[in-house]
């Protein structure tokens, strides 16, 4: 049986199956590409922004540019915009910072995430709406079994369909949010080390700034 005719005879809950698809489809791509590591937490971006400290201080170049390159430049840039407060002036302006970084890692998650519970959902409902009609449209005179089989099979494309888009979007859901938290995790274990170490160049009198 063709596509487009699985489609047609399946009734309406499986346009809304097919909108969720492309909707989880869409996403997946984004967070894909979006939560790489070279643009979340780029390697050697903590020795490049203390040689650039060391060497002129936080200036509004360096804030501006920190800020604009990658989540972990922000959180190094709202660190250095305190670089001469205590270091617990400084830790909570990076976790300030911490928490939008943190929304913007996590966006569209619970999107995915609702798709993936609703699809099987939409499923199902639209199997019992075709054996409702199904049912419903048999004369009382009597059934035609063969009419009847394909016509339940048709309905069930419904459940098939929306477990078809259910799996592969929980799988990456999880998958997200497992590297989400990974991310947030090397993310803040950098900041930590950028305050420990200008606080321990100030302390043993070698911080120029």
């Amino acid at each position: 049986m063709p596509v487009g005719s699985i489609i047609e005879a399946a009734g309406w809950p499986i346009w809304a199956i097919i909108v969720a698809s492309v909707i989880s489809l869409t996403i997946i791509f984004e967070r894909f590409f979006s939560l790489r590591q070279s643009l979340v937490a780029p390697q050697g971006l903590l020795g490049q922004t203390l040689q650039e400290y060391r060497r002129a201080g936080a200036t509004q170049e360096l804030l501006q540019l920190l800020g604009q390159h990658s989540p972990l430049g922000r959180l190094f840039a709202a660190g250095l915009r305190n670089a001469d407060a205590s270091r617990e002036v400084m830790k909570e302006s990076i976790e300030d910072e911490g928490r939008l970084v943190a929304h913007q890692l996590e966006r569209y998650l619970t999107t995915l995430g609702t798709i993936a519970a609703m699809a099987p959902l939409l499923g199902l409902l639209g199997t019992v709406i075709g054996m409702i009609e199904i049912f419903g449209s048999q004369a009382p005179s009597g059934t035609n079994p063969t009419e009847l089989a394909h016509g339940i099979s048709v309905a069930l494309y419904n459940t098939a369909f929306g477990l078809i888009v259910a799996i592969p979007s929980m799988m990456f859901y999880r998958h997200f949010r497992a590297q989400v938290d990974a991310l947030l995790v090397d993310m803040e274990s950098q900041a930590v080390k950028l305050v420990e170490v200008l606080h321990g160049e100030r302390k043993n009198g070698n911080g120029n700034h």
